[in-house]
């Protein structure tokens, strides 16, 4: 149970934690990050001015006794000291101590001699001080004492013997002041960083919200795009990280402002396309008479053949709806020479010409066959309908500069220049001849087939007059990703 305790805090803690705001989190974050630099640089400050101050004091300490142990010929007489007494009288007189430190001089039944100090006889007299001695005699060395008169205070004690008598060099260090001063200055520092804080604190809280205020741009103009109305744009200001962001959102929903335009324009075209044939029908069953059988017959063959009309047109839709899957190719390694022949083969089926063979390329290319096969024959039917019995229609293939050429070249009536981009729309029709029932379909389903090839549909004039189809595909191989837009 504990766990899950602990999963449903953490759960409640990061909802929290998400309501929060990204400039408030941000400024917080800064805040932190700097008040713990400040603070730990403080920390260091402190340690290596209090080590400093100690190394000071240890060094003062050894340069004294290093002086009194180098003293052993007394000036007034040039021979070695007699007795301790007089050794720590002249070391005593003349050394001049810091205004941190006092030396003592204790001979045995004598009164101790010390230098002048402004805490003096109230060091003798401190309590500390003299458990200090008491635990330091005979063996020397130093304790640190701690008073509320003078702070913290280094005590030394260094023994001295000679044939006569005995006694010992006190060193006594205080570092009371050397502390005092390190206090104010981390006080000082103190002050500073808080001020410091405070000022990062400001400017980072109204660095962030400048650095968001494309994000809030961003949120206002997204909550005013609907489905209906994807034509706002959102500014771009400036070249950073956001305005990347902004660039790719606004190409994202010109996409999608693009594919919505061509649903609804796809539906408005289907709806309209569809309707004659709907009101045919419903026109000729409104009107038959079931009691004339000649009648029946003949509207059963007309209602019959507008629903061939409108199962091609549906499945016409269904094919080009399809053309946007991803599994709308079947790719493989297909043979141009042999597809080349099989697609001429199969078009002469579709009409009494003149069918010839421009070219054959050679080797081979990845492509889905079928889908191929079904573009040239649409375009192998397109060029039947306008020409006549006996015109030349001709199928070719090529390969040049990496590219893979598919055509199909007639000498019929051709293919007005200004009407070259709207045959390859959705029921685009250019000029066409009497009887041809056709939607306006075929060139976009071709365009469609190179378009998911990642190809395209080029129109150009025939010799001598004509048209020429020509499927322009990238050849790749299979390990190629295909781009579908």
């Amino acid at each position: 149970m504990r766990p899950r305790r602990t999963r449903a805090t953490t759960d409640r803690a990061s909802r929290r934690l998400a309501q929060v705001s990204v400039r408030t989190r941000i400024t917080v974050v800064i805040a932190v990050l700097t008040g713990l630099a400040m603070g730990g640089a403080g920390v260091l400050v402190y340690a290596l001015e209090s080590a400093r101050i100690e190394r000071e004091v240890t060094e003062q300490i050894s340069q004294e006794i290093d002086e009194f142990r180098r003293l052993e010929i007394d000036p007034s007489t040039t021979e070695p000291f007699a007795d301790v007494a007089t050794l720590l009288n002249v070391f005593l007189t003349r050394n001049v101590p810091d205004d941190d430190e006092m030396l003592v001089g204790y001979v045995r039944d004598a009164v101790p001699e010390r230098t002048q100090n402004r805490y003096g006889q109230e060091v003798l007299d401190e309590p500390a001080y003299q458990d200090a001695l008491a635990d330091l005699a005979g063996t020397g060395g130093t304790r640190i004492i701690d008073s509320p008169t003078f702070g913290e205070t280094w005590v030394t004690l260094v023994p001295v013997s000679s044939s006569r008598d005995e006694g010992a060099l006190v060193i006594v260090n205080f570092l009371r002041d050397e502390h005092e001063e390190l206090d104010g200055t981390l006080r000082t520092y103190a002050l500073i960083a808080v001020l410091s804080l405070g000022l990062i604190t400001t400017i980072a809280a109204f660095q962030s919200g400048r650095l968001l205020a494309p994000l809030r741009t961003l949120e206002e103009t997204a909550r005013e795009i609907t489905a209906t109305d994807l034509s706002r744009r959102i500014p771009e200001r400036g070249n950073d990280d956001i305005t990347a962001l902004t660039r790719t959102i606004n190409g994202m929903l010109e996409r999608l402002d693009s594919g919505f335009a061509a649903q609804r324009q796809f539906l408005d075209d289907a709806g309209h396309e569809l309707k004659t044939p709907l009101t045919v029908l419903r026109g000729h069953l409104e009107l038959l008479d079931q009691g004339d059988a000649e009648e029946l017959a003949l509207t059963r063959e007309l209602l019959l053949d507008e629903t061939d009309r409108m199962s091609r047109l549906v499945g016409d839709l269904v094919l080009l709806a399809k053309s946007r899957r991803p599994d709308f190719l079947v790719l493989g390694e297909v043979e141009l020479t042999a597809l080349t022949q099989s697609v001429l083969a199969k078009a002469r089926a579709l009409g009494e010409r003149a069918w010839q063979l421009d070219a054959m390329a050679r080797g081979r290319a990845v492509l889905d066959e079928q889908r191929i096969t079904q573009a040239l024959l649409q375009l192998a039917d397109n060029a039947v309908k306008h020409t006549d019995t006996g015109f030349v229609v001709a199928v070719g293939s090529a390969v040049d500069d990496g590219r893979v050429r598919l055509w199909v070249r007639d000498t019929g009536d051709g293919i007005p220049v200004e009407d070259r981009e709207s045959v390859l729309e959705r029921f685009g029709r250019s000029h066409v001849r009497a009887g041809d029932d056709g939607f306006g379909l075929g060139l976009s389903i071709v365009s469609a087939i190179a378009d998911a090839h990642g190809g395209d549909v080029r129109i150009t004039d025939g010799e001598p007059h004509g048209a020429v189809v020509e499927i322009s595909l990238p050849q790749r191989t299979m390990e190629t990703t295909w781009p579908r837009s």
